[in-house]
């Protein structure tokens, strides 16, 4: 009676855990602390540990399928995989804005120099400009 009356907290407690942890990424998109492009893989996540919180059974049949002895290791696998998921999903973003970040410099310099063309052409020339210009 005792060992249920635990199984029963635990699973209460992972079903709390994971509904905070939904609703705290749903408030961070609402306040636009994080864009909906990033929020998606992290509320994928949130969903399937709430899944799995739920039904209890949930964890032997994962394991039962990827061949795992140890229910409970599958938790490590499937953490892994969202951790994995995570970080190539940033890196790809990160990728992207480094990308855009070069065409904008890139961009900005050729803008720079033509600005600078112009502002010559509209200028007489005066003996004391070639000594300040750097």
């Amino acid at each position: 009676m005792l060992k249920s009356l635990d199984i029963n907290i635990i699973q209460y407690v992972s079903i709390l855990g994971s509904v905070v942890f939904i609703g705290l990424i749903i408030m961070l998109i609402r306040n636009k602390r994080i864009k909906e492009e990033f929020a998606i893989l992290w509320l994928f996540f949130g969903g399937v540990f709430l899944f799995l919180s739920v039904w209890r059974g949930s964890l032997e049949v994962i394991a039962r399928i990827l061949g795992i002895a140890y229910a409970p290791a599958a938790i490590f696998l499937i953490l892994i995989i969202a951790i994995i998921s995570i970080l190539i999903h940033l890196s790809l973003i990160t990728s992207r804005l480094t990308d855009q970040t070069k065409v904008m410099i890139q961009e900005l310099g050729l803008l720079k120099m033509e600005m600078d063309t112009m502002k010559k052409k509209s200028r007489p020339d005066r003996p004391e400009d070639s000594h300040t210009e750097g």
